[in-house]
């Protein structure tokens, strides 16, 4: 893929940071609900043309029913979040970037499903957009959690291709920059905080709009050899390892391993945003990386575990990931992490 020029990252005409106090996204959630944010609203729904995309459309839901199959959610209540208003977007996107996304085209082009630029905008405002700002308002919504109870997942979210001025990869709105400004914004002891991307691609969104900044420490562990391969993000990039295709488990594991632990000692950071792709799953046609269900199993305990035994805490947001296997595989990690005691899947 080619790279994207440093160019178009410019200075967006983003509002002032202090609208973020009169957004509806960070609502009080009971002590009986548990910090695992996610309504049916995430998942798309277009006519059947979602399916023309790898992508599992319905895969948010997917792993709320396979959470279901296992009974952990016996009981228990999810918190959930508020749509994103244009008035949250505007925090981190330019208006004219979300007037763009106001034409079909723009929209086909961001989901890379062509026949989309042939449906009427409003069907995909409603259809697909809708959905998206839904798990916008999850990932901003679990940042609040993370802070209160010590982690959070939003069963959405991760769009790490998107910043400020321009979408793609699946990515139309830039939730991981807007969830860490609400922290920052609404947290003043929080000053510090680290991205640990290890979704298959390089997270090219969120390094735009933080290159520069020295409280954002980025990790960012991806197949060098596919998209976005964005040579100016990469500038952002405080810890880069850059993976040979199908690289298989034991490497990975390892690396995964020796890099948290070293990212951590080395930044400290005080709010640690995990974007826990599953796309590094053997056979999916996008990320081609080898890595088993049991090795993603096992890297997010590895994350879970060097994180919260530092008492630091963790929003994990789930990404990409485009076979249908992907969503019992993100099912049976948080299982993982609950049995672990990394998480506490019980309401008090």
């Amino acid at each position: 893929m080619a790279s994207v020029s440093p160019e178009e990252t410019v200075e967006n005409d983003a509002m002032p940071r202090e609208l973020a106090a009169e957004s509806k996204l960070y609502v009080d959630v009971g002590v009986d609900y548990i910090p695992i944010v996610y309504r049916d609203e995430y998942n798309i729904h277009l006519l059947g043309l979602e399916k023309l995309h790898p992508f599992d459309a319905c895969k948010w839901g997917n792993v709320i029913k396979n959470l279901k199959k296992k009974n952990l959610l016996k009981g228990l209540n999810l918190a959930t979040p508020n749509e994103a208003t244009e008035a949250d977007l505007r925090l981190v996107h330019s208006a004219s970037y979300l007037r763009s996304l106001k034409w079909s085209i723009n929209v086909a082009k961001i989901i890379e499903v062509a026949p989309v630029a042939l449906v009427p905008n409003i069907v995909l405002q409603k259809r697909v957009l809708k959905p998206f700002r839904y798990q916008v308002g999850g990932s901003v919504l679990a940042g609040k959690l993370a802070i209160e109870r010590g982690w959070s997942i939003n069963v959405g979210g991760g769009f790490h291709h998107c910043w400020g001025n321009k979408g793609g990869g699946f990515c139309a709105y830039a939730d991981i920059t807007l969830t860490v400004h609400f922290i920052l914004n609404h947290y003043p002891h929080v000053e510090r905080v680290m991205i640990l991307d290890l979704d298959a691609h390089q997270g090219n969104g969120h390094e735009r709009d933080f290159i520069g900044r020295k409280d954002i420490y980025i990790l960012d562990m991806y197949n060098k050899y596919i998209y976005p391969n964005d040579t100016y993000a990469k500038g952002a990039i405080s810890r880069k390892i850059e993976l040979f295709a199908y690289t298989e488990d034991e490497e990975y594991l390892d690396r995964v391993n020796v890099h948290v632990e070293g990212a951590l000692n080395e930044f400290s950071p005080h709010v640690v945003i995990y974007n826990a792709g599953t796309d590094i799953l053997e056979g999916d046609c996008l990320g081609l990386l080898s890595i088993t269900k049991q090795g993603i199993i096992e890297r997010d305990e590895i994350v879970f575990q060097k994180v919260r035994q530092r008492s630091i805490p963790i929003v994990m947001l789930t990404s990409g990931g485009y076979q249908r296997v992907t969503a019992a595989v993100i099912a049976d990690s948080i299982a993982n992490l609950n049995k672990k005691s990394l998480i506490d899947m019980s309401s008090h």
